[in-house]
């Protein structure tokens, strides 16, 4: 029995108790008229009930996050979960959905986002479990190799959201390739780069956008989701390792509006999200561009 049915079926147990010792001795007591041959009619068994199904609707990006959601719809089925995806190819419109209460639950950003989006927009969502990490990469455009860069002059796409921004020019900053001021380290911008050597040029852009102008320029740093839906992640040239403080600081994770943040269905997809059977499916599926958190 499911999560969501066992509750009813508890409270349904206990009512029938109690109405079960309602009986009087008399009703109980064979009649004396009663045929000593007669056979008493056999109750009619009742119908078992369905169990009860709750709908959850879900807003993701289309990969992985939909994608892993697919997998897990007759999962979340068998706990009482009917699951309705609703697919965005934007970080804005998924908060705002959930905010609006048009959406339960959404599933393709991280906590640092998450909390900017909030202060930028008065709204309260909050996370309800960290389920994957997407290594933030580098892809080759025009160039292939990272000793491009040291030739001066290169172009590179960046996204240009705060929290992504940050996350791009640290991950050049581990490579030796920028040096960017320590106290902006997770709200760093081009402006707080205090070391450039190599000369290289910034195009920010909206995250989305960056495998669409590969061609234009000779890198782009590109978050997993994005490469895996703009298809160019034969194009990697070095992610961000799994290992490091941006992997635990930048899991993707589910979330809902405060209000929400107990709703059994919302903890059974948290739950399911988290089990073994997820965990294999994204390491069979992603090439090491989506990571399991759990």
């Amino acid at each position: 029995m499911n999560r969501l049915a066992l509750t009813l079926a508890l409270g349904t147990l206990t009512i029938f108790g109690f109405t079960g010792c309602s009986s009087d001795t008399a009703e109980q007591t064979p009649s004396n008229n009663a045929s000593a041959n007669e056979t008493p009619s056999a109750q009619t068994p009742e119908t078992p009930s369905t169990p009860q199904v709750v709908g959850l609707s879900v807003g993701a990006s289309p990969a992985p996050h939909a994608e892993i959601l697919e997998f897990v719809k007759p999962l979340l089925l068998e706990e009482g979960v009917d699951l309705k995806i609703v697919e965005f190819t934007d970080y804005v419109l998924p908060n705002l959905s959930v905010d609006s209460g048009e959406l339960d639950a959404n599933y393709f950003q991280h906590i640092p986002y998450m909390t900017t989006f909030n202060e930028s927009n008065g709204t309260d969502i909050v996370s309800v479990g960290a389920i994957h990490f997407e290594p933030l990469g580098i892809y080759a455009g025009n160039s292939a190799s990272l000793d491009d860069i040291k030739n001066g002059g290169v172009e590179i796409a960046i996204p240009n959201d705060t929290v992504n921004e940050a996350r791009a020019l640290s991950l050049l900053e581990s490579l030796d390739l920028i040096e960017v001021n320590p106290d902006a380290i997770e709200t760093a911008t081009p402006k707080d780069i205090t070391s450039n050597p190599y000369d290289i040029k910034f195009i920010e852009l909206e995250a989305a956008q960056i495998p669409r102008v590969l061609d234009d320029v000779d890198f782009g740093i590109i978050n997993g989701n994005y490469a895996l839906s703009g298809d160019v992640t034969d194009k990697v040239v070095i992610t961000e390792d799994k290992d490091s403080y941006f992997a635990q600081l930048y899991g993707n994770i589910v979330s809902t509006n405060k209000d929400d943040a107990n709703n059994l269905a919302i903890l059974t997809l948290v739950e399911v999200l988290q089990s073994k059977e997820v965990s294999d499916f994204i390491n069979n599926n992603y090439d090491g561009l989506v990571i399991p958190l759990n």
